[in-house]
């Protein structure tokens, strides 16, 4: 199988990017289709970038949303410098090869751990890449400190949550003053971490615990970030936006409470898909989610590249 996988890597196409760096497309498995990016002076250093929760594709882009975050991510740090390797989701490179809907809602956390796995031990391998970091922005951040092996150099979290996924939603759902619904989602997630799935979870909550999806969210929640990250030895990096909507700073300290020895970074204005948003209106940060042409947050590439050098 394993040499099946390097083969299926060795066809790829290459594109040209100018005067700083080159593009392969590659397939490293049937789940995995991304795109590394070569800077023209030689490195030993590459930085693999785990999009976030969502079909999202190696751009961090999905249908209805296109910001182009983790492509302007990828090309910043290679413009300085450090090879990239970005990736399309698991369930989107499904999708795009015909899989059934009853397939892709197989999926499962780990599979994306797996994948993450894969794709180190293929830049190591058959790239020969002696420097490995992992950047995993927000559900990828979990998923990058999972597959950190003994073949990773560093850590990078950007945006990553401190907190169970279950955690989470019940904050989310209590945000909404529904007390009631708070009581409904703890009494399905102890349901979840039996084992079990729950057929009478409340209505009001179908959008979170439909049958189908339940799966997914307990392979999910059986993952506490700040618990994984403890048992990270390698140098880590957090990095959060303070005009970060959806993962406040207040998790990056969380996650800094599990490794006390990892530096974090808040930078000024950020918000969750890494843009530059200077008003805290939350429709003006929303805006940003859809505007493909605005580039990232300067800071962010910055930061990164010197922690890895």
């Amino acid at each position: 199988m394993k040499k099946l996988i390097l083969l299926i890597g060795l066809f790829f196409s290459a594109i040209s990017f100018g005067q700083n760096f080159i593009g392969q497309d590659i397939t490293i498995s049937n789940y995995i289709e991304g795109t590394l990016l070569i800077p023209n002076s030689k490195t030993s250093t590459v930085a693999i970038i785990i999009p976030g929760s969502g079909p999202n594709d190696r751009d961090g882009n999905q249908n209805f949303m296109k910001n182009n975050a983790l492509k302007y991510l990828a090309e910043d740090l290679t413009s300085e410098g450090i090879a990239t390797f970005r990736y399309d989701k698991r369930a989107l490179t499904m999708l795009k090869k015909g899989a059934s809907e009853k397939q892709i809602k197989q999926v499962t956390f780990d599979d994306f751990v797996s994948d993450a796995i894969k794709v180190v031990n293929y830049l190591k391998d058959t790239k020969h890449y002696t420097n490995i970091y992992i950047i995993g922005h927000s559900q990828g951040s979990l998923v990058g400190m999972l597959a950190a092996t003994e073949n990773v150099n560093g850590f990078i979290s950007i945006s990553g949550p401190g907190k169970s996924i279950d955690q989470v939603i019940l904050e989310q759902i209590a945000m909404m003053g529904a007390n009631d619904l708070v009581e409904s989602a703890k009494k399905t997630f102890e349901v979840l971490k039996s084992g079990e799935t729950d057929k009478n979870f409340n209505p009001g909550l179908a959008n979170i615990f439909n049958l189908d999806v339940q799966p997914f969210i307990r392979s999910w929640m059986k993952y506490s970030p700040s618990e994984e990250l403890k048992k990270l030895s390698i140098p880590t990096l957090l990095i959060n936006g303070d005009n970060d909507i959806q993962v406040s700073p207040k998790d990056a300290e969380l996650l800094k409470k599990g490794k006390p020895n990892s530096e974090i970074v808040i930078i000024p204005h950020m918000n969750h898909v890494l843009k530059t948003v200077e008003s805290k209106d939350q429709q003006e940060n929303a805006k940003t989610y859809n505007m493909p042409q605005l580039k990232n947050t300067p800071e962010l590439a910055k930061v990164i590249c010197t922690f890895i050098k």
